[in-house]
């Protein structure tokens, strides 16, 4: 009469471990995971659903899944199929709407029942950032080089004429009157505007590769901070969040010192912008799976050194984000526009990535930079699309 017994016991037991194991593994997969029962609540998150929504699973399952997407959302509809045809749906580039960050983000969908568990309905996203990320990088590299032949151009072109133009302005000056100097003036004035522009223009048609050693990117990163904190984000409270365990990359010391001040200084002048303190957050990280082909080589090089730059200031305007590392593109009203196409360059030349992502109160400026690259033979040429 014992065996009966022992049996019953074991089966709950059973049944627990494998509980505890599906969701350990739920909670290790990167993408977000949420199951929806009756009337579109939701029962379970893991761990990448909490990060995506921006609420812990204790929230999220005193609510509805229309209330955490909002209203019109097409992923309550997906769910809605999936209830009515009892079949999967994968759909594709679905803009999902986060009320609680007013802000949305762009994702592909996997909804489907859950076999023997009438009722509920399984839901996979997988942001679309990667892929955009990469897509973006390209025409951020095209941007750049097209800048390289016209601030060739320009260099040629305009600088000889417009030193001719002043110097007849200054040999005109003595002899006119008053009242006329001034136009001469102004027209000294303005050329060497467009000069100190065209001067501006001319590291874009510096082709030349770079000469790089390891560098130490939190010493970089340290030197940024207290140059900005000594002059234009003085008072404004900027933290680190570094990886102590990444190792040096191989860089130009100056040239990323020069981009990641004008993304601080871009970040700086953004929080400086609101009515409220706002805060900088500078960011380190080891992310792999990203690689990319070095060119004249079959090797390909691993993107795995993160570097962001995080400012609660008032964002990047939805009309701009498809071309904000495009030349003469500017949110300032006396900016000139060529600072992030500057940046992008920059880091184009050492085989990285930028991207960013803008939301109300949220910006970051990710950079993605190679650790080594000792497989890539050079061949006396900057890295080229991937």
């Amino acid at each position: 009469m014992t065996a009966p017994v022992e049996k019953d016991q074991t089966i709950p037991v059973v049944a627990a471990r494998r509980h505890v194991e599906h969701d350990m593994l739920l909670a290790a997969l990167p993408h977000p995971i949420v199951v929806v029962g009756e009337a579109e609540r939701i029962i379970y998150a893991n761990q990448a659903a909490e990060q995506f929504f921006s609420m812990s699973i204790a929230v999220m399952r005193r609510q509805t899944l229309r209330e955490a997407v909002g209203f019109a959302c097409p992923l309550v509809a997906l769910v809605d199929q999936v209830r009515r045809s009892g079949a999967s749906v994968n759909e594709y580039g679905i803009e999902i709407t986060l009320p609680r960050i007013e802000g949305s983000r762009l994702a592909d969908i996997y909804a489907g029942p859950v076999p023997e568990q009438g009722g509920l309905t399984i839901i996979m996203v997988q942001q679309r950032s990667m892929a955009q990320m990469i897509e973006r990088h390209l025409t951020h590299r095209a941007a750049a080089r097209t800048v390289s032949g016209m601030a060739a151009v320009l260099a040629h072109e305009i600088k000889n004429p417009l030193s001719g133009i002043r110097g007849a302005a200054q040999l005109l000056e003595p002899g006119v009157k008053d009242d006329d100097r001034v136009l001469t003036q102004l027209i000294c004035s303005e050329t060497d505007r467009i000069r100190n522009l065209v001067d501006r223009m001319e590291v874009f048609g510096d082709e030349r590769p770079l000469v790089l050693e390891p560098v130490n990117i939190h010493a970089v990163l340290d030197h940024v901070c207290r140059l900005a904190q000594a002059g234009f984000a003085s008072g404004m409270p900027i933290s680190a969040e570094y990886d102590p365990s990444l190792p040096p990359v191989p860089a130009n010391r100056d040239k990323l010192i020069q981009a990641f001040l004008n993304l601080l200084k871009n970040a700086a002048e953004a929080v400086g912008e609101l009515p409220e303190p706002g805060r900088i957050v500078l960011r380190t990280a080891f992310r792999p799976g990203v690689r990319m082909t070095v060119p004249g080589t079959t090797a390909r090089v691993a993107l795995p050194l993160m570097i962001e730059i995080e400012d609660t200031g008032i964002g990047v305007p939805d009309h701009l984000k498809q071309h904000l590392f495009d030349p003469f593109v500017t949110t300032k009203t006396r900016g000139s526009g060529l600072g992030l196409a500057l940046v992008a360059k920059i880091i184009r030349d050492h085989g990285g990535v930028i991207e960013f992502e803008s939301e109300r109160r949220r910006t970051v400026f990710r950079v993605l930079l190679p650790l080594q690259a000792e497989s890539a033979k050079p061949t006396g040429k900057g890295p080229k699309d991937a």
